[in-house]
């Protein structure tokens, strides 16, 4: 009986060993399952948190930007050997506008860039004359300008402290003159255009100044004698961010071209504050 007692003790000592060593196994293989859990929560939660390199810099990107640009005017323009300075303040040059647009646009892809920007203004005046003998009492002088810079560049530096870009591209001139006598009894009416295009080598320079206000510096560079003697242009912009969209900018323009052939001259200084707003399409 005693035997029995002792046999019958030591199998419930060894069921009870077993039983907790199942118990601890167990208890460690789901304290393991949820370590391991919680740490693939953690990678993904941490992968998830960390953003990709400039993601909002990749794929296509479009800006519209119509601006108004208060320039005055200052140089020398000539034909058939006679020079004349001429000199107009913005305020000269707003009182004799009839049609006007200012633009530029630019599209990126990635550090890829392709911009272009447009000036079209049509001026006209009319005066009297005290010439007589011109069978003609009034003059009608009405002048045309059309500038298209058109770019192509790659940004340099990408960062949100800095951003810089190189660019080559061309600038295309077109300037006509019309001048009617009325009445034009003798048929002294003049017309008169020039037409021509510069390769300019330029940049463009982009700083935050604070997390909606930033400021733009750009510039360009050509002609080199190949058709104007020297075409050449630089500004700055402060712009403040509005929206995710809009953002407005306003800033001064600097705007020079010295072009001359055998029979007309055009050396001119255009300058001024810029106004504008931009709108991104992405």
């Amino acid at each position: 009986m005693l035997r029995g007692m002792r046999a019958l003790g030591s199998s419930l000592l060894v069921l009870v060993g077993c039983t907790t060593t199942v118990v601890l196994l167990n208890g460690q293989e789901q304290l393991t399952s949820v370590d391991a859990q919680m740490q693939t929560q953690s990678q993904s939660s941490s992968s998830a948190s960390q953003p990709s390199s400039n993601p909002g810099n990749d794929g296509w990107h479009f800006e519209l930007s119509p601006y108004i640009w208060f320039a005055g005017t200052h140089g020398t323009v000539g034909a058939l050997d006679r020079d004349a300075s001429v000199r107009a303040s913005p305020s000269d040059l707003l009182s004799h506008v009839n049609f006007g647009i200012m633009g530029a646009a630019e599209a990126r892809y990635n550090r890829f860039l392709l911009n272009g920007d447009m000036i079209w203004i049509r001026l006209s005046d009319s005066r009297a004359l005290p010439f007589p003998s011109l069978s003609a009492i009034s003059a009608d002088v009405r002048v045309g300008q059309f500038v298209w810079t058109s770019k192509v560049g790659y940004r340099l530096i990408e960062n949100k402290k800095f951003k810089a870009d190189a660019n080559v591209g061309a600038r295309y001139w077109h300037l006509g003159q019309r001048l009617n006598f009325n009445p034009s009894i003798l048929g002294l009416n003049f017309t008169a255009s020039q037409s021509w295009a510069d390769v300019v080598v330029g940049g463009r320079l982009q700083l935050p100044l604070a997390p909606k206000v930033s400021l733009a510096v750009l510039g360009d560079v050509g002609g080199w004698n190949a058709t104007a003697k020297l075409d050449y242009q630089f500004g700055g912009l402060v712009s403040l961010k509005l929206s995710p969209k809009w953002t407005l900018a306003a800033g001064y323009r600097y705007l020079f071209v010295d072009y001359g052939t055998r029979t007309a001259l055009y050396n001119m200084v255009t300058s001024g504050a810029v106004l504008g707003a931009t709108y991104r399409f992405k």
